[in-house]
């Protein structure tokens, strides 16, 4: 039965999926994973290398490759689960691969091997934990034949889908909507992989300067969204009806618009007499479905850290299209304060919607045991009770950075 936020809610305590986590092998731990022939390189790369992320190298860096130690803390936040996500560099990267951009030729070779390292490094670490993590593998998209062998190496592995690089404009390699990656669409299909594109990736070259910095976190989201059109419109979602696609930390709060402007342009591309026909009118007459259907069957929002303003949003995003993401063990992200996060956030939500957003989707999506699940989390997961209280912004945590803290925002709809 539909609980309200003011009625009487179940004492089983909630089951949290993290649809966000980052992890990744300290680089020495990546060399056993790597081929031997990359092995004298790798010593020459690593001696060199000078981490650029100020969270990787403190005491807490550890968090990502450290088993129990991640299991330890998750729990105390009352997180049972996550999807995986690279946090730290792999061989032969300049940075993490999020943020590295594709590589050169004559860099291809050598970051692909460090990719297949963290992969068969990922798989050895959801498996200390069985259940619990699913793993995403990284692929290149410049070797079709490469990527697919990788694809279904993952599947044998244990490993739950794969990240989608970002192609920036003007790169050496054709858009996502381009026929040549229909192989890697059919392998997804085929070992019934889910899709999964983080934000940050497709970035252009904006330069180091300080305006150039700023100009690239207000212009990062864009570049990550704009594989959803490219998927809608090239008729990827009609010739594979069953694909499954997430966009992670990219938000939520634009997609009711952005859905109502691709639905729009859709609408135009098919009017004959439209001056948009002569652009769209080919691909539009095809789509079997509008861009806003095709979201609410094949496509979701790994929701990282929710903010107040965007929970309102929810019934138009679809709230069994939002899994709940914590983001550990970035220092943005919900941790230590998930409980205090879904409370500030979600406290009006019903228990229906609250089992749905934390957990339900992302066990339909990234395959995992929920009941099995459940036995874990009636031991460290909060209750319905607990997330119902509204959270004042007057107690929010002032050792947090997570925006689902934000005193100043304003809650009002877009």
């Amino acid at each position: 039965m539909t609980t309200t936020a003011t009625n009487s809610f179940t004492d089983q305590r909630y089951l949290i999926i993290s649809a966000d986590g980052h992890c990744g092998a300290e680089i020495p731990g990546y060399k056993p994973y790597l081929e031997a022939k990359y092995h004298d390189e790798f010593e020459g790369w690593a001696a060199k290398f000078v981490n650029p992320f100020m969270d990787l190298t403190t005491d807490t860096a550890d968090r990502n490759w450290d088993s129990d130690r991640r299991v330890r803390e998750l729990e105390a936040d009352g997180v049972v689960a996550e999807v995986l996500f690279p946090n730290t560099v792999p061989p032969f990267f300049p940075s993490g691969n999020l943020l590295a951009g594709l590589p050169s030729p004559d860099q291809y070779d050598y970051r692909w091997a460090g990719l297949r390292a963290h992969n068969r490094w990922l798989a050895d670490f959801c498996a200390e934990t069985p259940g619990r993590r699913a793993g995403l593998a990284q692929v290149l998209l410049h070797d079709i034949d490469a990527a697919v062998a990788e694809i279904y190496w993952a599947q044998s592995a244990g490993l739950k889908g794969i990240l989608l690089p970002g192609i920036a404009p003007g790169s050496e390699l054709e858009g996502i909507y381009s026929q040549r990656y229909e192989p890697i669409w059919a392998a997804c299909e085929d070992t019934d992989f889910t899709i999964t594109q983080h934000g940050g990736t497709g970035l252009p070259d904006f330069g180091v300067g300080p305006e150039a910095k700023a100009i690239l976190l207000i212009e990062l989201p864009i570049y990550s969204h704009r594989a959803l059109w490219h998927l809608m419109f090239s008729g990827i979602f009609d010739r594979h009806p069953s694909l499954r696609y997430v966009m992670t930390e990219q938000g939520t709060g634009w997609i009711p618009g952005a859905l109502r402007s691709l639905d729009w342009f859709q609408r135009r591309m098919r009017i004959e007499s439209a001056a948009e026909f002569q652009f769209g009118g080919e691909v539009a007459t095809k789509m079997q479905y509008t861009p806003s259907e095709y979201f609410a069957r094949n496509c979701y929002v790994g929701a990282s850290f929710i903010r107040p303003i965007e929970a309102t949003l929810r019934h138009e995003v679809g709230v069994d299209r939002i899994m709940w993401g914590s983001d550990f063990p970035h220092s943005e992200g919900s941790f230590p304060y998930t409980t205090e996060a879904l409370r500030a956030s979600l406290s009006s939500a019903t228990e229906t919607e609250m089992r749905m957003m934390l957990s339900d989707t992302a066990a339909e999506v990234y395959g995992f045991d929920r009941a099995a699940l459940q036995t874990i989390a009636d031991r460290v997961g909060p209750t319905p009770a607990e997330v119902s209280i509204a959270f004042p912004p007057s107690e929010y945590p002032a050792d947090s950075t997570c925006n689902a803290f934000d005193p100043d925002a304003v809650v009002r709809s877009w």
